[in-house]
């Protein structure tokens, strides 16, 4: 089970990446804006894909009544977030270490997995609730209001994943390099487990 336990050690040393590289990655184009501008959201806060990105963004926001873009300390989920990564990190390192020493079955990869997935969805859950409340909650006072035909309020939720038309703005939000690094290592764990329980079968 040695090589399924070296899968085991890589894939949760993948997710550290998430500590240096954005974890999504959200763009805004328009015709009246030839630079695209855009956020990257980091497990432990949300920067500009260019300098003054975040400004702008706000600046444009600040028309239609949505609420600025949180710093960290204005949002619980960037103090959490990394250390369930850490504290994931680690379980996922001393399991693999445990597997080969044959200390552990490959049924404890697959456990790290199913956990490390629940806690992704429960992310993702939460993410897509924030942008929820951040295109949906309008500041009533805005100098623009706009409506739909039907004369409900607009409202201007970014999509979870994939591309949408706002205005006249094309939104596009996808996984970044800290997200492709994330599901990599969780599906080198996956393989590792799959390895175990190969060479289980085997004896």
């Amino acid at each position: 089970m040695k090589k399924a336990s070296v899968f085991m050690i890589i894939g949760p040393l993948l997710l550290l990446g998430l500590y240096a590289f954005p974890l999504w990655n959200i763009m805004l184009g328009a015709p009246q804006y030839p630079e695209p501008m855009g956020m990257n959201i980091y497990i432990n806060g949300i920067k500009g894909v260019e300098e003054f990105d975040i400004q702008n963004i706000d600046g444009l926001n600040h028309y239609i009544g949505m609420k600025t873009i949180p710093k960290p300390e204005e949002m619980w989920e960037f103090s959490v977030f990394p250390i369930v990564v850490g504290a994931m990190v680690f379980f996922g390192v001393m399991i693999g270490l445990l597997g080969f020493m044959e200390k552990v079955s490959y049924r404890w990869f697959f456990g790290w997995f199913v956990l490390m997935a629940v806690l992704g969805l429960l992310g993702m859950y939460d993410f897509n609730a924030w942008m929820t409340d951040y295109g949906t909650d309008l500041d009533p006072r805005a100098i623009m209001k706009l409506t739909h035909p039907d004369g409900t309020p607009m409202t201007y939720k970014p999509p979870l994943l994939g591309n949408e038309k706002m205005l006249n703005f094309d939104v596009t939000s996808l996984p970044s390099a800290g997200g492709y690094l994330m599901f990599l290592g969780m599906l080198l764990t996956l393989v590792a487990g799959y390895l175990g329980y190969k060479k289980s079968n085997k004896k």
